[in-house]
């Protein structure tokens, strides 16, 4: 019987490479981390020392199809992830930027706030402390100008154009490649999500941030679902705790108050607002044409919200 060949050195040890892939990372692979898992069975001699790396992933992926291989477009570049077992599209776009979470809508998804399916995905990552300068109240150059106020909000809210895209399961997802303001990753926490275990902002982080940024939520329709859906498992106290510690220039208690007493929360609730002023008018969302006015909250909203 003659010497095996390298593809049948991989035949013949396949459940061993299946032991080591099932071992290694979290089922998502680059061309780096096989290389690793490569030079790794190379040294058990579990494959030839010959063994080139992409006749490894020919065999395991088209012969075999041991792995996904999914073609990911990023910002500047294309790359490839190889996806070993059942790889929800949420997990995978934690993979795009180190120390990432999910946030905004698919924090609501995550959190079942939302009846939706969103293609749409919402990673952030913290940029660097070294950048920011705590908001000072007693500053004078940090003081809320209210004319500043309204030209901001009578502008389209801006939007991120770091954006990541890939095809997973026959479905298109857009990423979007949040970079935000540095809060120490405050209120951040893992939710077991169909057996997967995923990064995202807690419920009350959630519930903050979708007020913070309607467009990356939804909407303001979808925010005031969301809230509606967290009824009796949010704690609002923890909630306003959370926003106090998070340093906002803009008054985003009003906005939080205004949805709130919309989603129908007890009266009793709006007592903790107290200790927060209400100096300014204030907006829901950016860009409003046919607005109202909210007395008790000083906040311009959608007409028919």
């Amino acid at each position: 019987m003659g010497r095996l060949g390298r593809v049948g050195v991989m035949k013949k040890n396949i459940d061993q490479i299946l032991n080591y892939m099932n071992n290694m990372g979290n089922g998502i692979f680059t061309y780096d981390s096989l290389q690793g898992l490569l030079q790794q069975i190379k040294e058990e001699d579990i494959v030839p020392k010959s063994l080139k790396l992409t006749e490894f992933i020919n065999y395991v992926i088209l012969e075999k199809n041991m792995m996904n291989a999914v073609d990911v477009k990023l910002p500047q570049r294309g790359t490839t992830r190889f996806l070993s077992g059942d790889i929800s599209p949420y997990r995978l776009a934690l993979t795009f930027n180190k120390e990432s979470y999910l946030s905004h809508y698919s924090a609501v998804f995550v959190h079942q706030l939302t009846n939706n399916i969103p293609r749409k995905i919402y990673t952030n990552m913290e940029q660097a402390s070294k950048w920011y300068v705590d908001y000072d109240p007693n500053d004078p150059e940090d003081q809320l100008i209210q004319k500043n106020i309204d030209l901001a909000f009578s502008r389209p809210m801006r939007e991120t154009n770091q954006k990541a895209s890939f095809n997973l399961n026959e479905h298109n997802y857009e990423v979007f490649l949040l970079n935000g303001k540095n809060h120490n990753r405050l209120g951040i926490t893992k939710i077991k999500m169909d057996g997967e275990e995923l990064t995202v902002t807690d419920l009350e982080r959630t519930l903050i941030d979708i007020v913070v940024r309607p467009n990356y939520s939804g909407g303001v329709v979808e925010v005031l679902e969301a809230y509606k859906a967290a009824k009796g498992r949010v704690s609002v106290n923890k909630l306003l705790a959370t926003l106090k510690k998070m340093k906002f220039k803009y008054p985003y208690h009003q906005l939080i108050g205004l949805y709130l007493e919309r989603a129908g929360y007890p009266e009793n609730v709006f007592k903790l607002f107290t200790p927060f002023s209400l100096d300014h008018d204030f907006y829901l969302t950016y860009g409003m044409k046919d607005k109202k006015y909210s007395d008790r909250w000083r906040v311009y909203y959608p007409k028919g919200f």
